[in-house]
């Protein structure tokens, strides 16, 4: 496995590996309606786009497959932080970690933060993230648990 930055030729591969991985992986946690609210099958391409290249996002590949993907805010934020369906617990997100880990000392940056899904919090917390809170946030009309985490770096 390599991590890499992305090019806009992996806006789709991405899109799909976003969409079932919340379907398949995130539903543990969450309805159908809110997986469908969080991942909805039309998705556009433009938006992804735009979403990817305008942060430091980051593609985990093998042979050819994305198996991963990561995104770094300059303010320490961790957006999408995504492992596909087929390649969980397989040390994917550790790598991806990493490497934003890495990207943001080189940035200057004191502290990483994110948004984690009930489902990814136990990763969050097993890479010395802290729970700052619980919140609800509402999406597509669904009103959602996630974790406000934050880890000094």
């Amino acid at each position: 496995m390599k991590i890499r930055t992305y090019d806009i030729s992996d806006t789709e591969e991405i899109m799909q590996l976003f969409y079932e991985t919340i379907h398949k992986v995130n539903i543990r946690d969450y309805t159908q309606q809110q997986v469908d609210a969080w991942a909805p099958a039309n998705i556009e391409t433009e938006v992804w786009m735009r979403r990817l290249k305008n942060k430091f996002t980051y593609v985990a590949e093998k042979e050819k497959k994305i198996i991963g993907f990561a995104q770094l805010e300059d303010k320490g934020y961790i957006d999408c932080f995504y492992c596909h369906k087929d390649f969980q617990g397989q040390g994917i997100g550790t790598q991806l970690l990493e490497q934003i880990e890495s990207k943001a000392r080189y940035l200057g940056l004191k502290k990483l933060f994110t948004e984690a899904s009930m489902t990814a919090k136990p990763f969050f917390e097993s890479k010395k993230f802290l729970v700052v809170n619980q919140q609800t946030v509402e999406l597509r009309g669904q009103k959602f648990t996630n974790f406000l985490m934050a880890k000094i770096i």
